[in-house]
């Protein structure tokens, strides 16, 4: 039998390992606490650095596109304008045979101050403050249609609501981005775009018959990667999906303040 010294040293050996072992245990839920801790602050860092730097570009882009927008309407337009009322004193003075060329010349003038106008505010982040997302879509498609660059259409389903003004100006630089790239690149005859107005959100789809490209090819373009963070600024699920020879369709989907919440 062991002696009562033998049988204490044992327990005093059992206790110090039980207390080194619950002490690593302690010491490692401790260290992966804070080694975790350490990673989520620094991925909020991160995402809030990302977010700060989009709000950055987006405000350069904004403040760049309102220069554009006063220039336009300051400069340029007050020169169309200038052309046209000189163009209506000429009227009275021009003879018979050069009318028809006159008039030619002076419809040109009109329809350029109205496009340059028109320009102007889809340009101007003021005015798509003031006149709503809706007003502004249908101007570009309004001003498409003028222009006989491609047959554009705008259908509205649902009862429309309110939207956030900064959120407005985002959803239509979106929007645009991507009409820009169908006048320039898609050789499209059509354009649909479709607002569906839901309970707990805002269904924008676009939609258009060009010669589309290689989605996954181009994932990494400029105006994509654009027009998606634009998207992640505001919760805003966004789905661009096209193949070579079937077009081009964006769909986006906005939440309202309360889905959003939730």
């Amino acid at each position: 039998m062991l002696r009562k010294e033998e049988i204490l040293l044992i327990v005093y050996f059992i206790l110090v390992i039980l207390f080194l072992a619950g002490f690593t245990v302690v010491f490692f839920v401790t260290y992966q606490r804070r080694k975790n801790k350490i990673l989520k602050e620094k991925y909020e860092a991160e995402q809030n650095f990302k977010a700060e730097l989009s709000n950055v570009r987006l405000e350069i882009q904004e403040a760049t596109l309102k220069n554009v927008s006063w220039e336009l309407h300051d400069n340029i337009g007050q020169l169309l304008a200038v052309a046209s009322m000189q163009l209506n004193l000429l009227n009275k003075k021009v003879t018979e045979e050069n009318k028809k060329g006159f008039q030619e010349v002076k419809g040109l003038v009109a329809s350029s101050l109205a496009e340059i106008r028109s320009l102007s505010r889809s340009l101007n982040n003021e005015v798509i403050d003031y006149v709503g997302l809706e007003a502004s879509v249908k101007n570009e498609i309004d001003r498409f249609n003028r222009l006989e660059v491609i047959e554009a259409d705008l259908k509205i389903e649902g009862t429309p609501f309110q939207i956030n003004q900064e959120d407005s100006i985002i959803l239509f630089r979106i929007l645009q981005e991507y009409f820009s790239n169908i006048i320039k690149y898609a050789s499209a005859s059509k354009l649909e775009v479709k607002f569906t107005y839901g309970p707990n959100y805002l269904e924008i789809a676009a939609e258009e018959n060009g010669r589309g490209f290689d989605a996954e090819a181009e994932s990494s373009g400029s105006g994509l990667i654009n027009m998606r963070s634009r998207a992640q600024i505001i919760n805003t699920e966004f789905d661009l999906d096209s193949s070579i020879g079937n077009g081009t369709s964006l769909s986006l989907r906005y939440p309202t303040k309360k889905a959003k919440n939730e």
